[in-house]
This record gives C-alpha cells, structure tokens and sequence, in this order.
C-alpha cells in the first residue's frame, strides 16, 4: 500500500486530478456520442496540458509523467470507486 501512495504522491497532483475527473464526468454526462472509451485519453491529455501550463511549458520528462499520470488517475480512481461495491460482494460469497 505504500508503494502505491508513494507513486501516486510522486506522479499525480491532486488538483490536476480533480480537474480532469469533474471534465471526464461532464464529457460522460453529456456529450452521448463520444465512446466511453476515449474518455482515459482525453483526461491523459488534459492532464499533460494542465501541468505543462504549471511548469511555464518545461518540456521535462517529470512534467510530461506527473501530467498524464494525473489525468490517468481521475479515471483510475473512478473505476476503482465504482468497482469496489463488487470486489466486497465477491468476498462476502
């Protein structure tokens, strides 16, 4: 489990994440004809551009990483929340 927070304190900023999660959920909300799918790649992408903005453009492959790594994480942390009810349910059986 330390690992784990250890690489997400290394590689993903918190408000970049809530940014591109709340975007993500809007894109899912609203725009129907987008695929679920390329959801991941947007917030990636958001994410790169996000940090890039807070580094003043620094092209560093730190910058890059904790950029995508942030995007990443918005959607990883929303399908952990939302597969968790069924890993508990399998447990209990």
């Amino acid at each position: 489990m330390e690992d784990l927070y250890s690489l997400l304190v290394q590689y993903a900023i918190l408000p970049i994440t809530v940014v591109c999660f709340v975007v993500g959920r809007i894109i899912k909300c609203y725009i129907k004809k987008l695929p679920n799918q390329f959801i991941p790649y947007i917030c990636a992408i958001l994410g790169l551009i996000l940090n890039l903005a807070l580094n003043n453009f620094q092209f560093t492959f730190e910058v890059i990483a904790t950029g995508i790594g942030s995007g990443l994480a918005s959607t990883g942390g929303w399908e952990f929340i939302r597969n968790l009810p069924v890993v508990f349910k399998k447990k209990e059986q």
